[in-house]
């Protein structure tokens, strides 16, 4: 279940590049709105900057919590990072549950927006409560977890490009992206922290 630094590395970078992308909507400019939805951002502006400002956040901290130095070397950072994390994860998740009803691409796509948020809450919280109950490699499991979920902002983006290369249609892309972005990532995340039963030694 360790994470070695070359994927580290690429993670590191990969949610670096996005929330500097990402960053732009903190300009409050219109023109900055995904183009199939800017009216619908417009009058939705209070979710949409929860989810963005939690989903940067936790998507900036989160790769430094699998730091072994820094969890090692410092453990008090370490705990506050993640509290900041977790706080960012809640913040971006309630506002991904307000915006999902309205998501781009009809019924299919709002659930599989709003079924991500749930995920999402849900490991941080078994997270958190395996680390209060002193449950040190189930906390990491979980929030290995969480993070994959936090790495479907990357996914769905690195998706939509692809798409658009492939000359795709958007609306069906769009609403399979929804899923794909996170479903996958969850399901390799489940099987990396899966418990391994010892060998049995003849």
């Amino acid at each position: 279940m360790r994470i070695t630094r070359a994927g580290w590395a690429v993670m590191t970078v990969l949610s670096l590049f996005i929330v500097a992308i990402s960053a732009k909507y903190f300009s409050f400019d219109p023109s900055t709105f995904f183009r199939h939805q800017r009216a619908t951002y417009l009058s939705h502006q209070l979710p949409l900057y929860l989810h963005i400002f939690g989903a940067i956040t936790a998507l900036a901290v989160g790769p430094w919590q699998f730091s072994r130095r820094l969890r090692e070397r410092h453990p008090r950072l370490h705990r506050r990072t993640g509290a900041t994390y977790l706080i960012a994860c809640l913040v971006g998740a309630i506002g991904a549950l307000l915006l999902a009803p309205v998501a781009y691409g009809g019924a299919v796509t709002s659930a599989g927006f709003a079924c991500l948020a749930v995920a999402w809450l849900v490991t941080g919280g078994a997270g958190l409560r395996a680390v209060l109950d002193g449950r040190v490699a189930d906390h990491r499991r979980w929030m290995i977890r969480s993070f994959a979920l936090t790495f479907a902002a990357v996914t769905l983006r690195l998706m939509l490009l692809a798409a658009t290369a492939a000359h795709l249609d958007f609306r069906t892309s769009y609403t399979a992206i929804a899923w794909l972005c996170w479903v996958p990532n969850l399901l390799l995340a489940c099987w990396f922290t899966r418990t391994r039963r010892p060998v049995a030694k003849d």
